[in-house]
This record gives structure tokens, C-alpha cells and sequence, in this order.
């Protein structure tokens, strides 16, 4: 990935906090480009070629109300997610993802004689760092928000019997598939089985449409446990290809989101202005 990923991100953090500000009104180009330290011009520029949209429409997307209207417009209930997921715009992501768990016996030994690679690499959304075992990526946590050693502090204790090895290159073609949004994936799902089957639930959501906990917990059988459903998302831990920022209340908020609210909102804009400007060019 390229050094600008982050910086785009960052203006993206700082765009988030400027509409927030405002409240209720919102902000011209001008008011914007001002707040991001940047000509009008160059900020336009910056925002149509990154998402495909321009800032006055792209604000739309970063707005706490956009979920409320994700919710409205493009909720995805679980059965019939599948089917759409496999066409078209509404693709998990541009990439294709295969996917094997961890047997509930191996999860139970931390990690126990397991190697598993991590390095850093750019990506929309801030600093990534990813891990992998030979299987596939196991961890992808962003690092905006929380800081380089928490992220990695938080992602070692998953699995903390593991053998952890510095080596980037042996990650990097999961990873630019990954954060480049392009070619092929492989995830290495580690958790517990009622984790896992909350994971594939979320691998079923389409890129740029949304669900809630109660209706993944209906999706697996499990009406009642909304609760658990929703600690099971927290603890993803291969955040973005796992989707869980695709899990909202019913209320149309947020939720909580392991790495940041910020960074949550950001993939939710992110992926709404690419569906729509592919819609536009269609």
C-alpha cells in the first residue's frame, strides 16, 4: 500500500471531527477544505479520486445519521445475503475471500505450537497490522485510533501460546489482496465455535450494506443472544474482511468498534461512495 492510504485516512479523522462540530449544519466545500487546511480545488480532488464522489456528497456518508439510513436503504438479512453477496457490486468486497477455522481443539491450546507472521502495512483506514499463519490471515487490526502497541498488545493475546514472527514479505500477498480491495485472500479464522459462527454470518454481508445483532443471532439459531452475539463481533479478530462494522443496533447506532468508532464510520463511508459512484458509472 501506498503512504498516502494514511493520509487520506487522517483527513478523513479530521473531516469526521469538522462535521461533527457543525452538528446539524452542514458544511460547504469551502468550509471543509478550510477546516482540512487544504484549497478547495485539491480537496475535491483528493476525495473523487479516492472514493469516486465528491466532498459535499462523501459528507453524506460520514454523518452519525448515515447508519440510520444504511439501515433503512440497504439492510441485509442474513438468508438471503449469500445470494446476493455472490454478484455484482454487492461482492463482500473486489476480492475474492476463502476462509478455514481453526478446530475447536487447537483453539482451546492459546495458540500452542503455532507460527504466526505480523507486519504493518498502509491501508485506507490508517496503519494496519496483519497476521498470518501458513493456513492465512489471522489478525488485521488498525492502528489509528489505539496506537501501534496497543493494537499489537491486543492482537498477541488472542493466542498468547503462538510463536510470533516479525516477517512482512510473507504476508504481503494476503495483504495488498486485502487492503487493495483486489485479487485473492485467505483467512485463517481462530476463535471459538459460537465466535466462529457469528464470523460467517458477518462474511455474509455485502460490501456497503449492513445487519444488526438481533438479526445475526437469528441467523444462527440463537434468537436470545443478542449479547453474546455482540461481544462474539467485538472480538473479530481479522477486523475489515470479517466485516463487523457491518453490525449495527437496531436503533441505527453504531455500536461500539473494537479499533475506534472514527474508523468504523470511515468504512461505512468508504464503501457506500465506491458502491455509488460504481452505481453512477453504470
Amino acid at each position: 500500500m501506498e503512504q498516502t492510504d494514511t493520509y487520506h485516512y487522517n483527513v478523513m479523522r479530521r473531516a469526521i471531527a469538522a462535521i461533527d462540530a457543525a452538528g446539524d449544519q452542514p458544511l460547504t466545500l469551502a468550509d471543509l477544505a478550510t477546516d482540512m487546511n487544504m484549497s478547495p480545488a485539491h480537496f475535491q480532488r483528493l476525495f473523487s479520486t479516492w472514493v469516486g464522489v465528491s466532498p459535499k456528497r462523501y459528507q453524506q456518508y460520514l454523518t452519525l445519521a448515515h447508519a440510520k439510513a444504511l439501515l433503512r436503504d440497504r439492510f441485509t438479512t442474513l438468508d438471503t445475503a449469500h445470494a446476493v453477496g455472490l454478484s455484482g457490486s454487492g461482492r463482500l468486497h473486489d476480492l475474492f475471500v476463502r476462509w478455514e477455522a481453526m478446530s475447536p481443539g487447537d483453539y482451546a491450546r492459546d495458540g500452542a505450537d503455532l507460527t504466526i507472521h505480523w507486519g504493518w502495512f498502509e491501508s485506507p483506514f490508517g496503519p494496519a497490522l496483519v497476521m498470518g499463519t501458513a493456513r492465512g490471515i489471522c489478525g488485521l487490526a488498525f492502528a489509528a485510533e489505539s496506537g501501534p502497541e496497543p493494537a499489537m498488545a491486543d492482537l498477541k493475546s488472542r493466542w498468547p501460546q503462538a510463536n510470533f514472527v516479525e516477517d512482512a514479505g510473507f504476508l504481503t500477498p494476503w495483504a495488498q489482496a486485502a487492503l487493495g480491495q483486489t485479487g485473492e485472500t485467505q483467512l485463517h479464522m481462530i476463535g471459538a465455535p459460537f465466535q466462529l459462527k457469528v464470523w460467517e454470518a458477518l462474511l455474509s454481508i455485502p460490501s456497503g450494506h449492513v445487519t444488526t445483532y438481533s438479526e445475526i443471532a437469528q441467523s444462527i439459531g440463537n434468537p436470545k443472544a443478542v449479547r453474546a452475539v455482540g461481544t462474539a463481533v467485538g472480538r473479530n479478530p481479522v477486523s475489515w474482511l470479517i466485516p463487523c462494522h457491518r453490525a449495527l443496533r437496531k436503533s441505527g447506532a453504531l455500536g461500539g468498534y473494537h479499533w475506534g468508532l472514527p474508523v468504523k464510520r470511515a468504512m461505512l463511508a468508504w464503501e457506500s461512495a465506491r458502491i455509488d459512484a460504481q452505481a453512477d458509472m453504470s
